[in-house]
């Protein structure tokens, strides 16, 4: 598989992993409110990181079946991938970690916001490789 299949690919699937990632707190503890707690409580709301994901999921996946212009997806994608990572990171520094543990017994719980963090870094960097597989950078 070539690079300008394989790089938006990479980021459909991180992107999908996102929201995966945001969805498992609300199976995992018993209230519900209590999640919406966890995700409001630091400086940006940590959902908001779910909706630059799925857009960036969205137009990953035009660009990659050629139903928009693939110079445009990359730079779309880099700059959804960016404001997600910095609303990931901004939402994990600032959640109180004394709210984590209070949610549930659950230990993952405790290390979810980075993963959160994690998984957005992978959309920029597929958007960046989609990019160069382009010559674009």
């Amino acid at each position: 598989m070539d690079a300008l299949r394989l790089a938006p690919t990479v980021g459909i699937v991180a992107s999908l992993a996102v929201l995966v990632a945001l969805l498992a707190p609300f199976l995992a503890v018993e209230q519900g409110s209590a999640v919406g707690t966890y995700y409001g409580a630091g400086a940006v709301n940590g959902l908001s990181v779910g909706l630059f994901a799925a857009v960036a999921l969205v137009a990953f996946a035009a660009g990659r079946e050629g139903r928009s212009a693939p110079d445009t997806i990359a730079g779309v994608t880099i700059v959804l991938g960016l404001f997600a990572a910095v609303m990931g990171l901004l939402w994990a520094f600032t959640v109180p970690q004394s709210l984590v543990t209070q949610l549930t017994t659950a230990t993952w719980l405790n290390s979810h916001r980075w993963l959160v963090v994690a998984l957005t870094i992978v959309i920029p960097v597929a958007a960046g490789w989609y990019a160069r597989a382009q010559r674009l950078l």
